[in-house]
């Protein structure tokens, strides 16, 4: 790609905010216009191949693996490059939106490593985005603090947790950036931003520029991100190979791929991940037509299921094979004065997970610093002094098409608690959201956009299956906004009332939620201010 100067510089269409100029620099948007120059139009044929595979899907063409990739997935002799500086241990890792507070408290909290959340624990407004960004350069700079109104002072310690950055899905664009007269993929902002401010910063203090990639679909998704990455590492003159990045394994196509995913980013690659709440959100908006794929209430669907023992074990298998990390899924649970609650939430944590590392996880992800020791507590026990269990290649296992697609063998009808817990936490959600807060704690549980989307995708496919009927959910919703605003006078319930209706009632399923509603209330907001 040529250096000489752009034609078309990015546009800053947000508001200015205080030391936004630290991030914002003609020569950082000048790196962020050149992403969006090279990869811009690919993102948007990408979305035709999704849309081309989910018309074949609905059409009846059965989902399996790929013949056309057989000779990736027989070839025993690629692996992954080897795991890179921070990254070799990682038994526990805690995940949480880049806000300050949370930013010191992840990084003190224990974990080995801390994926700072661009995406699904982050409300994208224009203050989150830019703050994010400060936060972690800050972080990285050490002289990051906050002090709260109560007069409690935090501060960065002695041995920081390692820095993942996650940054937005495909399906996302930052419209207060624009370039060429069309906003700027949200990814490309999240991803170039962090590399052109932090990469040789991670680097100076003996790690690295570290991702995670959500909500990829097919193995074009990840060729396109080591393209990016070749691309960064050039402009900026760091090593190829230097980024490391895990794919979180969330969707049910990307399930089909596991292998074809890591040989594309095998210069760059740290592994996979499996994401709970986000694969079955795929799972219906993939196969939502289909009865036989009518899911129970989600606080059912452990993952014990059939199909979801096949989806974990097939990644662990796969990232061993590969010489590659495998990662578990989320512990959610929020420690709070209930002592009774908590011994039986905290047994539940520890049982998933002594069942990830028994499968041969190499670690796990919490949701709060108060879940760390109980992580690290199982996965010491079986790793030991060993940073990993790579070596365990599960040569036992034996996924076929029809193990991940099991689906039919925990189908059932909603409860009426179900129905209630679904349009409760939904609602909940996107009032927070909308005023700026990603992961919101709600009944015990710390939820993210990945909870309010199978939430309302349930009740969407609960309707179109009959299982409940348009007027009980409408009852309910009417129950829980009434609710919502005793709760919370300052409550955004008209809007967030408005978005599950738009996000669950309608005829045809949303791809997101996100992307209407950050396009119709967020935005706006952010111009406004501007």
């Amino acid at each position: 790609m040529s250096t000489n100067a752009l034609t078309h510089r990015v546009q800053v269409l947000g508001a200015p905010g205080d030391r936004y100029e630290e991030i914002l620099t003609p020569e950082a948007l000048d790196f962020i216009g050149r992403l969006a120059a090279a990869f811009a139009d690919r993102r948007l044929e990408l979305f035709k191949e999704r849309r081309r595979r989910s018309a074949h899907l609905v059409s009846g063409r059965p989902l399996d693996f790929l013949l056309v990739t057989s000779a990736v997935r027989t070839d025993p002799d690629w692996h992954v490059a080897p795991p890179a500086p921070g990254l070799t241990d990682r038994r526990v890792e805690i995940t949480g939106p880049p806000e300050r507070r949370m930013t010191i408290n992840a990084l003190n909290s224990g974990a080995k490593v801390w994926m700072a959340d661009f995406e699904d624990a982050t409300a994208p407004t224009w203050d989150n985005v830019i703050g994010g960004q400060l936060n972690l350069l800050d972080a990285i700079e050490r002289r990051i603090d906050f002090t709260s109104p109560e007069g409690r002072e935090y501060r960065l310690g002695d041995k920081p947790a390692t820095i993942v950055v996650r940054p937005r899905g495909w399906h996302l664009v930052e419209e207060h950036l624009e370039f060429d007269g069309r906003p700027v993929p949200a990814s490309l902002v999240d991803f170039g931003l962090y590399f052109f401010h932090c990469a040789q910063r991670q680097i100076a203090a003996g790690h690295g520029p570290y991702f995670y990639l959500p909500k990829l679909e097919n193995r074009y998704e990840a060729r396109l991100w080591n393209d990016i990455f070749v691309l960064a590492q050039e402009l900026l003159g760091i090593p190829r190979g230097t980024i490391r990045a895990t794919v979180l394994i969330e969707t049910i196509t990307a399930a089909f791929e596991m292998e074809e995913i890591l040989y594309e980013l095998r210069e760059h690659s740290a592994g996979l991940n499996a994401g709970r709440w986000d694969y079955l959100f795929s799972l219906i908006k993939t196969f939502g037509h289909r009865t036989d794929f009518l899911l129970p209430d989600r606080a059912k669907v452990t993952m014990t299921a059939p199909f979801m023992r096949a989806y974990t074990e097939l990644l662990v298998r796969t990232c061993h094979q590969r010489r590659a990390h495998a990662i578990g899924g989320m512990a959610a649970h929020v420690p709070n004065k209930d002592a009774a609650a908590n011994e039986t939430a905290l047994a539940k944590v520890r049982l998933d997970k002594e069942r990830e590392a028994e499968d041969g996880f190499d670690g796990s992800w919490v949701a709060h610093p108060g879940l760390v020791p109980v992580c690290a507590e199982v996965f010491d026990g079986v790793l030991g002094d060993r940073p990993h269990q790579i070596d365990r290649t599960r040569d036992d296992v034996e996924v076929r098409a029809c193990d991940l697609l099991s689906v039919r063998r925990i189908s059932g009808p909603p409860t009426d608690e179900g129905v209630r817990a679904n349009i409760a936490v939904a609602l909940r959600y996107f009032d927070a959201w909308l005023r700026g807060h990603g992961a919101v704690a709600l009944y015990g549980l710390m939820e993210d956009a990945a909870t309010a989307e199978i939430a309302r995708c349930q009740i969407w496919q609960w309707l179109r299956h009959s299982t409940v009927d348009r007027d009980t959910v409408i009852r309910i919703l009417d129950g829980e906004t009434a609710a919502l605003a005793k709760e919370d006078p300052a409550a955004l319930t008209t809007e967030a009332r408005e978005i599950f209706i738009r996000a669950a009632l309608c005829p045809d399923l949303p791809e997101f939620f996100t992307t209407d509603a950050y396009a119709r209330h967020l935005v706006r907001r952010g111009m406004e201010q501007a």
